[in-house]
């Protein structure tokens, strides 16, 4: 009925701030009262993603301190309580919406599966998403229908397969459309070393799942996704 990204209202490019605006902006323009909002859903769930930080670092203890040191911090003082943050800003808004019996967290992958499908003009279909990280799936296929069914049948974990799209010359957070003026430079890069990626960084299963060379990336245990033997296997450091 309506969506809308906050950075379209304030002007700044991905705002990480609550969208005040854009929630404001979707409220009217869905035609509908704060009262008649069912649910509110939020795209990951934190506690597990904060189970699967903890079991990575512990795994690879005590490499990966630097990374530790930096994060946990932050997810103690701020990321663990984002219900109550969520119910705050929310009731800032409107009262009714900040009800906890209202506010609802979903996995990661599902919301991204359920953010393409349900737009979509499929009755039913099947999902692929490849994302860096939700909680701890990187890539997962889903079974989508009209009558308000995900279901998942395969998924792939983090930390030996994590951040596929480093595999795309753009980084984790970006979009394979607006990645540069040639909308095709990002597969001709991909061909030219697609053998490189087959050979060094990847191994890729008979059912489709596949494993990362951690010996080329950094992100179980440092503050970058790659390191220098990466750089070093594509000629270079990789793009700010």
């Amino acid at each position: 009925m309506a969506a809308a990204q906050e950075e379209r209202f304030t002007r700044k490019k991905h705002d990480p701030s609550f969208p005040v605006l854009a929630v404001k902006w979707c409220l009217e323009g869905a035609g509908v009262v704060a009262e008649e909002v069912d649910y509110v859903a939020f795209y990951d769930k934190p506690f597990l993603k904060f189970e699967r930080l903890l079991e990575t670092y512990l795994a690879f203890a005590p490499r990966g301190f630097s990374s530790f040191r930096k994060a946990i911090p932050v997810w103690i003082g701020e990321k663990l309580f984002q219900k109550d943050m969520l119910l705050r800003e929310l009731k800032a808004i409107d009262e009714s919406l900040g009800t906890a019996s209202k506010l609802l967290f979903a996995e990661h992958h599902f919301s991204h599966a359920a953010s393409a499908f349900y737009p979509s003009p499929f009755e039913e279909a099947a999902v692929l998403t490849m994302d860096g990280v939700g909680e701890w799936a990187t890539t997962s296929a889903v079974l989508a229908a009209a009558a308000n069914c995900l279901s998942r049948r395969k998924s792939t974990s983090r930390i030996r397969s994590g951040y596929s799209t480093l595999l795309l010359p753009i980084t984790p957070d970006s979009r394979l459309i607006p990645v540069s003026t040639n909308s095709w430079d990002w597969l001709l890069w991909c061909t030219e070393y697609a053998q490189t990626i087959l050979d060094h960084l990847i191994d890729v299963k008979a059912d489709g799942s596949f494993r990362l060379n951690l010996d080329y990336f950094d992100y179980c245990t440092g503050l970058t996704m790659t390191n220098a033997r990466f750089d070093a296997l594509f000629g270079g450091p990789a793009q700010a």
